[in-house]
């Protein structure tokens, strides 16, 4: 059981039955002596999609949820069901399109570093990999002695994300891009 400071995002700690992944945490030191460092944790709950903030004191202890994180990669999408395979014994699983919205952006067919949660022999939710290598699709050409420090377009990826890239790209460019803010990295 981790005490409240040992909390880190991705954990999935278990509150009131229901499993929560914890998508942020902010430590807050109040200035008042003797005061304890307060852990403000946003969480997400797993099964429901919705939010939640709660406060802790460093020492509160909270209980981690008895799910296994296993290693998937993306198969295909067959109308709003998106199927992920585990790599070691293959089976699949199935996750609703409102279930991963954030993540859709992000997936190409065979998408691998991808951790799914499973709970109960079903699966929770998906923990994309840092970053994605995507094509771009569609933008403006490339502009001749733009540097990478210069200024930015808007690029279609092929997955239908828009993100801003730096002037010398040109379509069919493979670029890195960070899934958590969804902004241009690198080239690939």
């Amino acid at each position: 059981m981790p005490k409240a400071s040992e909390i880190k995002s991705g954990m999935v700690i278990e509150i009131d039955g229901q499993p929560y992944a914890v998508k942020q945490v902010d430590a807050k030191s109040p200035s008042s002596r003797g005061a304890s460092t307060i852990y403000k944790v946003r969480f997400n709950n797993l099964k429901t999609g919705q939010k939640m903030d709660e406060s802790y004191k460093g020492d509160d202890m909270l209980k981690e949820a008895d799910c296994v994180r296993t290693q998937v990669q993306f198969s295909y999408v067959d109308g709003d069901a998106y199927t992920f395979m585990d790599i070691e014994d293959y089976s699949q699983y199935t996750l609703n399109r409102d279930e991963i919205e954030d993540s859709v952006s992000f997936l190409t067919e065979g998408l691998e570093g991808i951790f799914a949660l499973i709970m109960d022999d079903a699966i929770l939710g998906i923990e994309l990999p840092q970053s994605v290598v995507l094509t771009i699709t569609e933008t403006a050409p490339g502009i001749k002695g733009a540097t990478a420090t210069g200024r930015t377009k808007p690029a279609r990826l092929a997955t239908g994300l828009e993100i801003q890239v730096p002037e010398y790209l040109e379509p069919g460019e493979e670029i890195k891009v960070n899934t958590t803010n969804a902004k241009f990295m690198s080239r690939a």
